[in-house]
């Protein structure tokens, strides 16, 4: 038996969207139930996200601490950002979010996983690259507005992250899935068996 997620769309008799916003909106979609029941299912319609886990080479994961209003907490978390543009090309966008919100670059990229953030509610796809072979990035750096005006950065080790993850400290899905996902590869197969950079993504795919 392979353990994989797989495809399928069931029929949608009606669907809304009650509310559009800046970056996401609101569908209403009336799904058809195996019975043949009817049910109405309400879910955040998103573009898809990106995230870096940047690992120098002392084993220290780049990391920020940044305001998020609807948990009303500052969170520790990796760099990350939305895929702006339809089409985009995830590992284009890993870089620029790296450098824009850590003024970092990398030469080594990998695919670390792919997640769907809240599949009950929420169409997010997150791609998390593994970033390795650090060095500051030239020019100015990014000029920042908002809660990003208040960031913190830091390098904390992996080990650190993944203890305060079990502690129950740290709970950023991109922070938390990434930190163990890649101790899991580093305690397994290792990071030459990642997925490279540009490997395929159906759940966004993108244009080369």
């Amino acid at each position: 038996m392979t353990i994989k997620d797989t495809a399928e769309e069931w029929e949608i008799r009606a669907t809304d969207t009650p509310f559009v916003g800046n970056k996401t909106s609101v569908r209403t979609d009336d799904v058809v139930m195996p019975d043949g029941t009817v049910v109405r299912r309400d879910y955040q319609v998103h573009p898809g996200s990106v995230a870096v886990l940047a690992l120098d080479e002392q084993n220290r994961v780049v990391v920020l601490r940044q305001y998020r209003h609807p948990v009303r907490q500052k969170l520790w978390e990796i760099p990350a950002g939305l895929l702006d543009v339809p089409g985009e090309n995830p590992l284009h966008a890993a870089q620029r979010e790296l450098y824009e919100e850590a003024h970092v670059k990398a030469e080594d990229w990998r695919v670390l996983v792919d997640v769907y953030t809240t599949p009950g509610g929420c169409d997010e796809a997150v791609r998390i690259f593994l970033a390795r072979e650090l060095s500051e990035a030239d020019g100015e750096r990014f000029e920042v507005e908002d809660e990003e005006a208040d960031m913190e950065l830091a390098r904390v080790p992996l080990d650190e992250l993944v203890r305060g993850v079990l502690a129950g400290d740290l709970h950023n899905n991109c922070l938390v899935v990434g930190a163990l996902s890649l101790t899991a590869a580093l305690n397994g197969d290792g990071l030459d068996s990642l997925r490279p950079a540009e490997a395929p993504w159906p759940a966004r795919p993108f244009d080369a």
